[in-house]
């Protein structure tokens, strides 16, 4: 049976969803977080089911798990929301009352759901979206409800950070800079946790070793730097880069 969508500590565009809204809907919970690239490449999928299918029975619920302390800031995430376009309801799940309710360990995570709340399927991560469009239009068949064409056209990205990976030529991971989760940090003498530190670059670093250079107070998600000039550097094998960089509490624009 569906769990409970309760719990959330706010709903971004509308009210929140409660059970009578979604009584006879077939349903796509969608659990995210703004700042997860793996989420993002999902997002076009996503937003192509919901425009597709929202006038056959569909109904999409966003649920923004925060991964790391700034997402977890409501103004963080409506300012995501709006400039990835996203228009269905997104619930907050800041302390993961949702995330629990699900037994959920993953971003992205999609659970379908059908007319009678029961979740029919699942998927992790990224990929399979022909198939998962394949569960929703079964679904929405079950609960009689009449469908566009057979197929759906290719997703269609909003710029390159939604575009799908080349894994192909993917030799690199999903990295962090905080020292709770570092791996692979190869400046002289290591990370100093919570302290200011001068950082320096070796001469030769190998695939997926990433360093620091210049003065930074490296904390348990991130790494601030003291003073301009600094440096970060990581060998990567990618078609794409992709870093989360925020400026200083006053908002002020840093050029990097």
């Amino acid at each position: 049976q569906l769990p409970s969508l309760a719990g959330a500590s706010g709903c971004l565009n509308g009210p929140p969803l409660d059970a009578q809204q979604l009584r006879g809907k077939v349903v796509l919970v969608d659990f995210w977080t703004y700042s997860c690239i793996n989420c993002l490449r999902a997002l076009p999928h996503v937003r192509q089911w919901y425009e597709r299918y929202r006038e056959h029975g569909l109904v999409v619920v966003g649920v923004h798990a925060p991964e790391f302390a700034f997402e977890r800031d409501v103004r963080n995430v409506q300012r995501a929301v709006e400039d990835l376009g996203v228009s269905w309801p997104v619930a907050l799940d800041n302390d993961f009352a949702i995330w629990r309710g699900f037994d959920n360990r993953y971003w992205p995570a999609h659970y379908f759901i059908d007319a009678q709340g029961r979740i029919r399927a699942h998927h992790f991560g990224e990929g399979n979206y022909k198939e998962s469009e394949r569960i929703i239009r079964r679904l929405l068949r079950e609960a009689g409800n009449v469908l566009p064409g057979d197929a759906s056209a290719a997703a269609i990205a909003r710029g390159a950070v939604e575009r799908a990976p080349d894994m192909g030529n993917l030799r690199s991971p999903e990295t962090y800079i905080g020292h709770a989760r570092a791996e692979n940090f190869a400046s002289p003498g290591g990370q100093r946790a919570g302290s200011v530190f001068d950082y320096a670059v070796p001469p030769v670093l190998r695939l997926n070793q990433g360093a620091l250079a210049g003065r930074w107070v490296v904390g348990e998600e991130d790494a601030r730097l003291q003073q301009a000039g600094g440096r970060i550097a990581f060998r990567f094998h990618a078609r794409d880069l992709h870093l989360v960089l925020a400026p200083q509490a006053s908002g002020q624009p840093v050029r990097f």
